[in-house]
């Protein structure tokens, strides 16, 4: 979506991490031991090793479907600065070749027993650096803002940004977009709303996944009325995360892309794209910027050239 394409992936783990991967995590980390190292549904792992958590102080490490190792610990067992300090030394072994993990993913959580654990918005994702040039680099370079809102300054470990902004949810990541539109930005507003993937998506929710699209489509209006007559607006998903699927990880749909805005044609069918670098390449192109990987659909799009 942002312009880099890899095209040797990061390795993924079905069959859980390696004996010497988890050895290495302890000696570095100076834990006594961990628990778990399974695939699996993060709620599930809660309640299976949440306890033997809390009495032992242990933490617990679990994958999925994709390239991420991530480590779950109660904000009163491990607090949230150490996990994110476990988290960074885990980084640096997920970074040697033999392993090549995408993400380190902190999971803090809170609650008295199985029954009631929750994950909170601690959560910190520890990104591989190890990619290219994206559009973020690109707006930022030419002396444009790049506003991250949400999790976004993670997914791209804080590179190529002039302004982060933490968020607390969905209505928190709507109001501070809201907030960073009525400005006078000039550059990229990059907003990433996390509930629909951590709280719905992952953990098979239907309900509350929809009550979560009936409030965006709610405040939709909110954010249009609000935009100047030269803003764009991109709706789009990074990867699908169905909540009526039997799996509880990401799954492997098309995902959506609406473009609105004053100068936007209406009725347009961008057809199924070759990439998700498609995006990067439009907002390259409609910032006179240099478009990295994908096909531009600016010209699609425009009522005329303005831009």
């Amino acid at each position: 979506m942002s312009g880099y394409i890899l095209r040797n992936g990061f390795k993924t783990y079905p069959n859980a991490f390696p004996k010497n991967l988890i050895q290495e995590f302890i000696k570095s980390t100076k834990v006594e031991n961990v628990l778990c190292n399974e695939v699996g549904s993060g709620t599930e792992i809660l309640k299976r090793f949440g306890e033997e958590h809390i009495k032992t102080g242990y933490p617990i490490i679990y994958t999925s479907a994709d390239s991420v190792l991530q480590i779950a610990a109660h904000e009163n067992i491990i607090s949230v600065e150490k996990l994110y300090e476990i988290c960074k030394l885990a980084r640096k072994i997920a970074d040697k070749p033999e392993y090549n993990i995408g993400t380190i993913i902190a999971r803090p959580f809170i609650g008295d027993n199985r029954d009631n654990f929750i994950r909170t918005y601690n959560r910190k994702d520890f990104e591989s650096e190890n990619f290219g040039k994206t559009m973020l680099d690109v707006i930022k370079q030419n002396g444009k803002e790049v506003i991250a809102i949400g999790k976004i300054q993670d997914l791209f470990a804080g590179r190529g940004m002039t302004k982060m902004i933490h968020t607390q949810g969905n209505t928190d990541g709507i109001e501070k977009t809201i907030d960073e539109i009525k400005k006078n930005t000039e550059g990229l507003i990059y907003t990433n709303l996390v509930d629909f993937d951590m709280l719905y998506g992952h953990r098979n929710n239907i309900e509350g996944y929809k009550e979560a699209l009936e409030y965006f489509d709610s405040n939709l209006p909110r954010i249009m009325n609000c935009m100047k007559n030269t803003d764009i607006l991109i709706i789009t998903s990074d990867h699908g995360n169905d909540p009526s699927t039997p799996s509880t990880d990401h799954d492997r749909e098309y995902v959506p892309i609406l473009v609105y805005g004053e100068e936007i044609k209406q009725g347009v069918d961008l057809g199924i794209r070759s990439s998700f670098a498609d995006i990067s390449a439009t907002i390259l192109d409609l910032l006179n910027m240099n478009k990295l990987e994908g096909v531009s659909f600016k010209k699609e799009i425009l009522k005329e050239e303005k831009y």
